[in-house]
């Protein structure tokens, strides 16, 4: 099956400046992604393109049309992308690491710093170029990074702020005599934001400011001089010394070092510099560091935050404090306000947190937060409609797969979180953890109604529960039993003993209420829970089986050894059907520690399994970066898919490069304790996750890029990986196929016209259904009038039943037409009934689809008749009353 890459959920925010397009539209930095959050719909998406390694620095264009984006590497990997088609229109290098971007006002031109450089760029257009990128001006002889800057109104003028603890003025007007920068002094700690006020009443700028880490805030007026013979004249024209090497094309100014510019400007009066200092404000919140800030210029508002958690809003010039409050006890990385003004983005990499906050009503707009530590399991409700993650940060959290949004986080476990698992009335969730318990919690109420626990303390890594959802089991890591509860009660019913390795596989017969177990003992059991009589059936391996899976129809038993094979069980008859060797498919990529070549490392193996939704192919993942897709029937591999092209990750490349590997080890294994990079990009730190034992050192190294569970949705058209960077989503994409059932040489869309003109709508539709072609299904679908309904259901061929029903589950969820399409849902039923009860397993993918259609509209439907039914009874009460 055709399946692409959806969204990423649960990927936290680690770092980098977010931005917001516009009035509504968040655009994150998301590992190597970048997601875009609409906060007025509340749904997110992930833009489908990789970068190389984490992005860090995002400026999106006064229009909201153009996305910049560069990456952390001291290579200066950057992308120019469409925002609205998500497509990447330019790649480019810059050979340096970029630390602040900024597009002008217009969209012409976007500055970029490099290091100890600002370069200004003509903005690169929609058409394709040779060399998009054309390099205009180069700002040199900074004499430390440039940590942002600003551009004027007109876009003439820049204010750039670097570690120099100086922000200056450079003009791009004018022939190279004429461009004049100018330095603005004072500040003690770097500066953090540089920026330009506007003055209503002129249209220009004739203020600006200046911000620092130390929480120091300068305003600046400009003032007109006046010359030796006392004629007023133009900042602008007011001699200063510098040198100018280079062309008009690419202009190079060298400015004075600071101490020298300092003396000089000491030495004029105050009342000849083009610029005055007219105030300085600070913020008080040592001994904080300002970490973040952002300037609204119609507004005059500045926001900033700070290295204890705290962020202020302030009324400029008169610095009158508006908001002064405490998101948290970390860093805020990043600070940024909406187009309109009345929002505020702020983002704390080490929580890995996001937030949106309106000030007028003092409320939140946006607080969604990721899973800081990997996920290790995912489940889907039994409607696909909803998504549950649990991971090492002790959390489960639940999401709605169309919106990509979690809308309840449960937090009660104290310690990782192994397994979840959906009941099969969709209103409950079970999962398990290594603190000792298993939680069931109510998704209607949002609570933990029931815990199951042991008489000693056990750690559980799987959970299983049957199909009547009345006996909850769970696997254990360290006394290799099987406890099974009754839901109803919460009661401890019976203890499995048997296993002599930790149980790391479970799952009841979809058929009967046979438990199949597998463990790190080489074997996997068949249990009669009910019946009590302990194991039935023992299947041995020649090395440790790490999980298993029923089929959907209960037939086959499918699990992984550590040697890298899947094995194929009959569960009726105990005999092995047919074994499947992966370890070629797997393997790939090379760890830093590796002393082998990725063709020719060990260890590569299958730690996942899930089996489609008819049973015809079954999904692989493990340790490794590719997830493998097999025919069941044929053993074949079909596809395999890679989860990742992050470099930052480990065991993504299959050759290092050996200048890498030094006496004392590699050297990204090394810390650097003197690099500035924010926190949460260079490394993705996994703390000691609660085990605070004495002599406990943080794992400073990357993270290896694995997979850890894979989901298939019950429709069959989706599947979740939970990986190192988050649960990757994939989906069916019909758009772009063109997969005729049935092609000859009269089946071509315009017989399909020809034949909606001729008023011949039954032979139209099935013309569209040999072509296969999406929107001419849908078209002959809404030609037929609702009269004409059973006739045309009656001529339909049962081959093409399962392609009409997944039309009518799509359009169930975008079309307005719900009657007309229960319609005919209705007559296909009456006409095929009994076809489609002999082929459920054919069609069970399609069913399940119409399935969540119909109930997520029943469920909209109940509750705005609800909702009117309340109302109604009000206003005829008030109306008897009157």
């Amino acid at each position: 099956m055709n399946f692409r890459f959806q969204n990423l959920l649960g990927a936290p925010y680690r770092g980098g400046n977010a931005v917001i397009s516009g009035d509504s539209l968040l655009l994150s930095p998301t590992g190597n992604r970048i997601v875009a959050t609409d906060l007025i719909h509340s749904r997110s998406i992930t833009f489908p393109f990789e970068a190389a390694s984490d992005l860090s620095r995002l400026a999106v264009s006064d229009d909201g049309r153009l996305l910049f984006a560069a990456d952390s590497t001291d290579k200066g990997r950057v992308f120019l992308i469409s925002v609205p088609s998500r497509a990447v229109l330019h790649r480019t290098t810059f050979k340096k690491p970029v630390s602040a971007a900024r597009f002008s006002p217009d969209g012409a031109f976007i500055a970029v710093g490099l290091g100890k450089l600002i370069q200004i760029w003509r903005c690169p257009g929609f058409k394709k170029e040779f060399f998009p990128f054309h390099l205009e001006r180069t700002f040199a002889d900074f004499s430390a990074t440039v940590t942002s800057f600003d551009w004027s109104p007109d876009s003439n003028f820049l204010l750039a702020g670097s570690k120099d603890l100086t922000m200056r003025l450079l003009s791009l007007k004018g022939k190279r005599s004429e461009n004049k920068p100018f330095l603005f002094l004072g500040h003690r700690e770097p500066i953090v934001g540089a920026f330009f006020a506007l003055d209503k009443k002129t249209g220009t700028s004739n203020r600006a400011y200046s911000v620092s880490r130390d929480g120091a805030i300068f305003t600046w007026d400009l003032v007109e001089h006046m010359d030796v013979d006392g004629d007023r004249v133009s900042p602008d024209t007011k001699d200063q010394n510098l040198d100018v090497d280079g062309d008009d094309n690419n202009l190079i100014i060298k400015f004075e070092s600071p101490t020298r510019k300092r003396k000089q400007l000491e030495d004029d009066e105050p009342s000849k510099l083009p610029w005055r200092l007219r105030k300085k404000d600070f913020f008080m919140q040592a001994p904080a560091r300002l970490t973040a800030c952002d300037y609204h210029r119609e507004l005059d508002m500045v926001v900033v935050g700070f290295s204890n958690g705290v962020f202020g809003l302030y009324q400029m010039p008169d610095f009158v404090c508006l908001h002064l409050l405490s998101i948290s006890r970390e860093k805020i990385t990043t600070a940024a306000f909406n187009r309109a003004g009345n929002w505020l983005l702020f983002g704390c990499a080490k929580l890995g947190q996001l937030l949106v906050w309106e000030w007028r009503s003092e409320s939140y707009v946006l607080k969604q937060q990721g899973h800081y530590f990997d996920v290790n399991c995912v489940a889907y409700s039994p409607d696909s409609q909803l998504l549950a993650t649990g991971a090492d940060d002790n959390k489960v959290k639940v999401w709605t797969v169309s919106s990509g949004f979690c809308f309840i986080t449960f937090s009660e476990h104290t310690n990782a979180v192994t397994a979840v698992h959906f009941m099969a009335n969709n209103h409950s969730l079970l999962s398990a953890s290594l603190d000792g318990t298993v939680r069931a919690w109510d998704l209607f109420r949002y609570r933990n109604f029931r815990t199951f626990t042991t008489p000693s303390p056990r750690q559980f890594v799987s959970l299983a529960a049957d199909q009547s959802g009345e006996v909850i089991c769970a696997g254990t890591l360290d006394s290799f039993e099987i406890f099974v509860w009754s839901m109803k009660t919460g009661r401890l019913l019976d203890v499995l003993s048997g296993h002599e390795g930790p149980v790391h596989g479970l799952m009841f017969s979809p058929i009967n209420a046979v438990l199949a177990s597998s463990s790190w003992d080489k074997t996997v059991r068949l249990w009669d829970v009910f019946e009590g009589k302990g194991s039935i059936e023992t299947f041995t391996h020649n090395h440790d089986v790490l999980t298993v899976v029923y089929r959907p129809d209960g037939k086959q038993l499918a699990c992984s050894t550590l040697d890298g094979l899947i094995h194929f069980w009959d569960p009726l008859d105990g005999v092995l059907m047919y074994t499947i060797e992966g370890r070629r498919d797997i393997s790939g990529g090379r760890r830093m520690t590796d002393r082998r070549s990725a063709a020719n490392s060990a260890g590569r193996y299958f730690t996942s399994l899930c089996y489609s939704a008819d049973g015809s192919f079954i999904l692989a993942g493990g340790n490794s970066r590719f997830v493998c897709m097999y025919d069941v029937a044929e053993q074949v591999l079909i596809k395999r898919f890679q989860i990742t092209h992050n470099l930052s990750l480990d065991g993504v490349l299959d050759f290092l490069n050996s200048k890498n590997m030094t006496e004392a080890g590699p050297l990204d294994l090394i810390d650097d304790p003197d690099s500035d990079i924010e926190d949460g990009i260079d490394t993705q730190t996994r703390g000691k996750l609660g085990q605070n034992l004495p002599g406990s050192m943080q794992n400073r190294g990357r993270p290896v890029a694995r997979t850890k569970c894979l989901r298939i949705a019950p429709t069959g058209r989706s599947w979740a990986s939970a990986t190192t960077e988050g649960v990757l989503l994939y989906s069916v994409d019909d758009s772009f196929v063109f997969d005729p059932t049935d092609l000859d040489m009269d089946v071509t869309p315009e017989k399909v016209e020809e034949a909606l003109a001729d008023d011949q709508k039954q032979r139209a539709l099935l013309l569209s259904l040999r072509l296969n072609e999406d929107s001419l299904i849908k078209k002959c679908i809404f030609a037929v009038s609702p009269l004409n309904v059973p006739a045309v259901c009656s001529s339909v061929p049962f081959k093409y039943l399962q392609r009409l029903i997944e039309a009518f589950a799509d359009l169930l969820e975008s079309c307005p037409h719900l009657e007309f399409i229960l319609q005919w849902c209705q007559e296909l039923c009456k006409v095929h009934g009994h076809y489609i009860q002999q082929n459920s397993r054919a069609l069970l993918p399609a069913l399940k689809s119409l399935q969540k259609a119909i109930t997520k509209l029943h469920q909209d439907l109940a509750d705005t008749c609800s909702s009117n039914e309340y109302l109604l009874r009000y206003l005829c009460s008030s109306g008897t009353k009157v």
